[in-house]
């Protein structure tokens, strides 16, 4: 079994993590800055959770019409480029007296850019390692996106009380600026995957393709549905807990830290095909319990061990990729990145409205059980998947 050390010795691995870390560091204290700004202004827990996981929602912009570009775009320039506008943008919601408008339509359009640079970036990834390693790169990825969303929401939290909101905004576009900088001179000159021009047509024969196949569409179910559920628990925190919404989403991605750190490098590949459901269920089962309102020590536990199940997402992404041919990873990965992000949005979206007439508890319990429907209805296609055969490969054209 491969380690963690033998994937950070791969050439141009170490820029790419250097980049993501930047990124993931710069979202995560920009998200919890401007949800705290807009509920501290609106006091409402549907336009907190927009402002915080509305750029979700965007994604379908960017995985319906642009995200032919994931294959088609030199990795370096997109990926330096991307964090550089996304810099601009977050300074821009530092803007006292931002009109709540332009707050949105800054967030959704880094969201639309962001659904492309989530295919370029796992596209690179899985061009830049071994085939057999690319689960455990994966897992490298994902547990820093863990470390520094615990780093990034308990430091947001301080600086959010220090420095206020948009202060806390500001140093969140320096460190996007910082990740532009690791991508423009960290990593190499690549062509793009795939030859053409980036179109809206491209993206809509490449997605009908990849939706073409039963299997792979029900990996795609699983890899957006639970998840996006369970975040829509995750968006409701700051109306729970105003005070110490900080400290759930620490908690949350400290769980996250320690589920993709287990199954990434030590569980076995024999096992990690039947973990998919139990992990899926796991991830939603604790939130039933925010029925009874429970006081934070136990809410922080309750999170932790459900966010642990967060790496159900590394086993589906290892059955993707086994049904996907080369050609087309950067829009399959791109697509489960924006789909999923995508009904996180949505999810967020629907647990604020469903918060707004009954209570932040209520709604968190509400969503963690239609998340176990989802995953249990999916279960029987799943099970059925894993004893057949993969379906024919296809060619881009």
């Amino acid at each position: 079994m491969l380690t963690y050390r033998e994937v950070f010795r791969v050439p141009q691995f170490g820029p790419l993590f250097a980049t993501s870390a930047l990124q993931a560091a710069a979202s995560t204290t920009s998200g919890l800055a401007l949800g705290v700004l807009v509920f501290t202004t609106t006091g409402s827990p549907l336009l907190s959770a927009l402002s915080m996981f509305g750029a979700s929602l965007a994604q379908l912009i960017g995985a319906t019409l642009l995200m032919s570009a994931a294959d088609r775009l030199p990795p370096r320039g997109a990926l330096s480029g991307a964090a550089l506008a996304f810099g601009v943008g977050t300074a821009v919601l530092a803007v006292p007296g931002l009109p709540l408008p332009l707050v949105f339509a800054v967030v959704l359009g880094e969201g639309a850019v962001a659904a492309v640079i989530g295919g370029v970036r796992y596209g690179l990834l899985n061009e830049v390692l071994p085939k057999d390693a690319f689960l455990l790169g994966r897992s490298v990825l994902n547990m820093c996106a863990g470390s520094m969303q615990v780093c990034g929401y308990a430091a947001g939290g301080v600086l959010v009380a220090l420095v206020s909101p948009r202060g806390t905004l500001l140093v969140a576009a320096a460190l996007y600026v910082a990740g532009a900088a690791a991508a423009r001179f960290g990593l190499a000159r690549r062509a793009p995957r795939a030859a053409g021009r980036p179109s809206v047509g491209g993206t809509w024969r490449t997605n009908a393709l990849l939706w073409s196949s039963a299997p792979r569409r029900r990996v795609y179910l699983s890899l957006w549905l639970p998840n996006g559920l369970v975040v829509g628990c995750e968006s409701l925190f700051v109306p729970y807990r105003p005070d110490r919404a900080g400290l759930l989403f620490a908690f949350a991605a400290l769980g996250m830290l320690a589920g993709d750190t287990v199954t990434g490098r030590f569980v076995p590949a024999r096992w990690r095909g039947r973990l998919g459901t139990p992990l899926l269920l796991l991830l939603a089962a604790p939130y039933l319990l925010f029925v009874l309102r429970p006081a934070l020590p136990l809410a922080l536990l309750l999170t932790t061990v459900a966010s642990t199940a967060f790496s159900a997402s590394l086993v589906f992404q290892e059955r993707l990729m086994a049904l996907t041919p080369d050609a087309m990873t950067g829009q399959a990965l791109g697509l489960h990145s924006s789909g999923m992000l995508a009904m996180q949005g949505v999810a967020a979206a629907l647990a604020g409205a469903i918060a707004q007439r009954s209570s932040p508890a209520t709604a968190i319990t509400v969503m963690a059980a239609a998340s176990v429907v989802v995953t249990l209805a999916l279960a029987p296609g799943l099970r059925r998947d894993r004893a057949g055969a993969a379906p024919p490969q296809v060619t881009v054209t």
